[in-house]
Formats: C-alpha cells, sequence, structure tokens
C-alpha cells in the first residue's frame, strides 16, 4: 500500500522530533570568552585605597580617581608612613618646635632613596596622598604637608569618602597643596 503524501510528510515530522537534540556550544564558548576578557580589562580599571578601621575619612564630592603613591596615614593615636609605624600623635601634638616633622622627613628621605625619580616625578615633585582622621588638628596636618612639601613630595593628595549615594564607601582623592 502506498502512503500519502500527508502521512509520508508526518512520518518525517515524527523522526525528526523524535531524535535527541545537540546542544551547540560554539556559541556559548564565544559569550563567556568575551565575557572574562571583559570582566579582565574593567576589574584592573578600579582601584580603591585600603580602608583603615581606625581612620574615619572626611567626605567630599570629587570624583577623581586615585592613583598607587606612597601612603600616609594619621589616626588618633599614630602616624604610618607606608607599613612603618613613625611616631604618636600626642608627642607630635606636644612637640610644637618648627613647621615640619623631623621622623616623617627622614622616612619620607629612606622611601625616596629606594626608588629613583621619574622625570615627571623631578618636574612635579612626587607624588604622596595622606589618608587623615577627620579629627586630626588641622596644624599637625599642615605640618605633615610641610614636610612632605621640603623632602621633595609637592604631588600631595589627601583621601576622602565619596559622598555619592551610588559609592558609599568609595575612597577617592582630591588634590592638595601645602
Amino acid at each position: 500500500m502506498k502512503a500519502s503524501l500527508r502521512a509520508k510528510r508526518m512520518a518525517k515530522h515524527h523522526r525528526r522530533m523524535g531524535s535527541i537534540t545537540k546542544l551547540n556550544l560554539v556559541s556559548l564558548m564565544d559569550i563567556f570568552t568575551i565575557l572574562v576578557f571583559f570582566l579582565l580589562i574593567n576589574s584592573s580599571d578600579v582601584e580603591i585605597l585600603s580602608a583603615d578601621k581606625s581612620i574615619e575619612l572626611p567626605e567630599s564630592v570629587a570624583s577623581q580617581k586615585p592613583d598607587t603613591t606612597l601612603l600616609i596615614k594619621v589616626n588618633r593615636d599614630s602616624l604610618v608612613v607606608g607599613n612603618y609605624t613613625i611616631a604618636n600623635i600626642e608627642t607630635l601634638a606636644a612637640s610644637d618646635k618648627g613647621a615640619t616633622i623631623t621622623l616623617l622627613e627622614a622616612e619620607l628621605k629612606r622611601q625616596a632613596q629606594r626608588r629613583p625619580a621619574t622625570e615627571r616625578e623631578q618636574q612635579k615633585g612626587r607624588a604622596v596622598t595622606i589618608m587623615g582622621d577627620q579629627a586630626v588638628p588641622y596644624h599637625l596636618l599642615k605640618r605633615i604637608m610641610a614636610s612632605c612639601a621640603a623632602t621633595g613630595y609637592r604631588d600631595i593628595s589627601l583621601a576622602v569618602n565619596q559622598r555619592a549615594a551610588s559609592a558609599q564607601g568609595a575612597v577617592s582623592v582630591a588634590g592638595a597643596a601645602p
């Protein structure tokens, strides 16, 4: 017996629908490859200073991203350059002998000797970021900035919290001069 055209078409349709479909992984792999490269490129663009629990930063609307520079931390207890504790804040406040801090100057000179200055740094001065607690007295902050300028660190930036609602807790840098 001969099958009609409709019966042939239905049989072909049932064979096609009854077979197991294969997953095409080529396009899926392309999407993941693009995603990996996108994440790698954009993850290096964000640079946030390490937060210190003992420092409460002031807030600002500055949007400039921080550069990787020498970091001076000033909290309510101590003055820290890089990872070295330089002095106690109480002794610095009590010894108001000059416009600069000699211990800080010595450490900054030591840090400058570890790395030769680039051509840009010779023109504008070495870069330093000061992460100071908002309760630190201004006269002490002024002495710290004067010490930085006296040792060739004239490109001074102050770390602050960004005030924007979408980036709460992010740390940015605002430029300053002594």
